[in-house]
């Protein structure tokens, strides 16, 4: 059998990173990277430090307009498809990269889709367009949690083409445990544990319009202020580019903007903040494992089961709210239980027997 697995950003390559590995020792596999995330230290560097192989197929897509990007991806992808016949193809999550799925069910290819069922239900995030439109171009839907079965139930998928994986980051963390502990992130940038903030923020609702980044901006040099605490942000490089047309910079010297950084050293960073605010889904899931308090920088999100174990807090946008956010994050200490399938230690395993073993009667897309 051959297995097409077709990924684009940092947080594709880092949940696939276990299961690119083991499909690589079960089935002919050929791995398609769009170019989605085509900055070096977004994509090259977790390809290397993950310990994935090369892409066979690099189709250089460079970030540009959504219809321009969304094309270049179908048209490209559909491509990689026809030359390599793959029997079956693999994708993650809600990204463009991932609506590679219309090509293949065009095709009529089985699209298994890792991370189905995730919803906001909020149509101004991008994203939530995207995760109906892949998870109803998809064979077989594997959500992370029971929650996002639900919701691809309530729309109609059938019951016999959902498999519940639980959430791979866990397995990941625990893999590379020993990299992320060896790092000196701390060190290098000369803060002490629990003793600083860290933020994300990359997302188009957060960054692509001035006065909601100038707000945000603005609140994270509030609470640094208040807190008296470095505040160290990872500026992905759409935000850099961002922030420099909107002339927009923090009004307190305790912000630091750092290039974004790799795996390792960002992880480690992670967990042993004072706090982190983010509006990576990717973040939220690991504050939660970690029992790190987490502001998270959206008026959504997609993963409510944080809200309700007690271990992330929305924020919106505004200066005040990110203040009294933070202020209530470390109010309580980090007691919470994170969500059984957060702590799933096997997910490499069931996504490659679901992938290589099922089997329906159905036809589907035919």
């Amino acid at each position: 059998m051959k297995v097409m697995t077709i990924f684009g950003t940092r947080p594709e390559i880092i949940r696939l990173s276990l299961v690119l590995n083991m499909l690589d020792q079960h089935c002919e596999h050929v791995t398609v990277h769009t170019g989605q995330n085509h900055q070096e230290n977004l994509s090259d560097v977790f390809v290397r430090e993950l310990e994935v192989r090369t892409p066979d197929v690099a189709l250089g897509i460079k970030s540009s307009s959504f219809a321009d990007q969304a094309g270049q991806i179908l048209a490209r992808c559909d491509e990689a498809i026809e030359l390599h016949k793959p029997d079956r193809i693999l994708i993650l999550g809600d990204t463009n990269s991932a609506l590679s799925a219309v090509a293949a069910a065009r095709r009529g290819i089985p699209v298994f889709h890792m991370e189905a069922g995730n919803r906001c239900f909020d149509d101004r995030v991008p994203e939530e367009i995207n995760r109906r439109i892949i998870d109803h171009s998809s064979n077989v839907l594997m959500p992370y949690t029971h929650r996002s079965k639900e919701n691809l139930l309530r729309e109609g998928i059938e019951r016999d083409r959902i498999f519940v994986t639980g959430n791979p980051i866990y397995e990941v963390l625990e893999y590379f445990g020993p990299k992320i502990d060896a790092s000196d992130a701390l060190e290098k940038l000369g803060v002490a544990q629990f003793d600083y903030l860290l933020v994300t923020l990359h997302r188009a609702e957060n960054v692509d319009t001035h006065d909601r980044l100038a707000s945000i901006v603005e609140g994270l040099s509030r609470t640094a202020e208040r807190y008296g605490k470095p505040c160290l942000v990872s500026v992905h490089p759409r935000t850099a580019s961002k922030l420099t047309e909107f002339g927009i910079a923090p009004s307190s010297d305790k912000v630091r903007l750092l290039d974004a950084m790799g795996f390792f050293d960002f992880v480690k960073l992670e967990k042993n903040a004072l706090a982190v605010l983010t509006d990576s889904g990717t973040v939220q899931e690991e504050c939660c494992i970690f029992k790190i308090p987490n502001v998270t920088l959206r008026d959504v999100t997609e993963r409510a089961e944080t809200i309700e174990c007690g271990s992330n807090i929305l924020s919106g946008a505004t200066p005040e709210a990110i203040i009294s956010a933070v202020e209530l994050a470390l109010a309580q200490p980090a007691s919470w239980t994170p969500p059984d399938e957060y702590l799933a230690a096997n997910v490499s395993s069931t996504v490659t027997k679901v992938l290589l073993g099922y089997h329906s009667q159905r036809k589907h897309h035919s």
